[in-house]
């Protein structure tokens, strides 16, 4: 549990290696967010004092936005991110690493009546204490993490390879592809590279890692490389 580490593989077989949000940033995210939506609150409320009835049913109406709508729209539509979160550098993610769903952001926030009790989030902080990816009751349930929205890595490298002439003459397109497969063969696992290559049997003329080498191996010399 120190370096909060997680590993998962996206269904494009992407490898990616998340970094899960412990206790204290997610409670100063949810405090941030409780504090935005106390000011909005605030803000309405003396506008909507003066329409008497029609004011009290408007205001049970933005009451019930912000408690429940409002993070299920953020973290849907703003890429996993309340404000709170964004200030935090927090994220919600689903748990193979893709973008939350609308499901799981609903089913999540709802459980948020669970992890509340017995008071003060408790039950939430004592799964979050005690699972090794720090999720509450309603992460579980709905499948999702809070993760670390990490700065978007710079541009990638083709692998270091024995330069491989392709035996065939290739199109512009053909030889792009080959080139951006290489540049992405680190973000992807070995299964999936393994998979890719084989659909080049007439290049490669091999199997498994050779076939995945012999094609780094034409990327670097697409690229000029020796």
């Amino acid at each position: 549990m120190l370096d909060t580490l997680t590993h998962v593989e996206t269904p494009e077989g992407i490898a990616l290696q998340l970094r899960t949000a412990g206790a204290m940033p997610r409670v100063c995210a949810w405090a941030m967010d409780a504090l935005i939506r106390f000011a909005v609150l605030w803000a309405f409320s003396a506008v909507l004092a003066v329409l008497g009835k029609s004011g009290v049913g408007l205001y049970a109406l933005l009451l019930f936005s912000l408690m429940w709508v409002y993070p299920v729209l953020f973290e849907v539509l703003r890429d996993g991110q309340t404000p709170g979160k964004k200030f935090m550098k927090l994220r919600v993610v689903n748990a193979n690493g893709t973008p939350v769903t609308w499901i799981a952001s609903i089913v999540r926030n709802l459980l948020r009546t669970v992890d509340m009790l017995p008071f003060g989030y408790a039950f939430g902080l004592v799964a979050c204490l005690g699972d090794a990816r720090s999720r509450r009751l309603g992460d579980m349930v709905a499948g999702t993490l809070v993760v670390y929205a990490e700065t978007p890595a710079g541009a990638s490298t083709v692998p270091q390879a024995p330069a491989v002439h392709p035996p065939v003459t290739l199109a512009l397109g053909e030889r792009a592809a080959i080139i951006e497969f290489g540049e992405r063969a680190s973000q992807l696992t070995p299964e999936r590279q393994q998979e890719l290559a084989a659909l080049l049997p007439m290049l490669t003329r091999a199997n498994g890692a050779l076939a995945v080498q012999r094609l780094n191996g034409m990327a670097n010399a697409l690229l000029g490389r020796r």
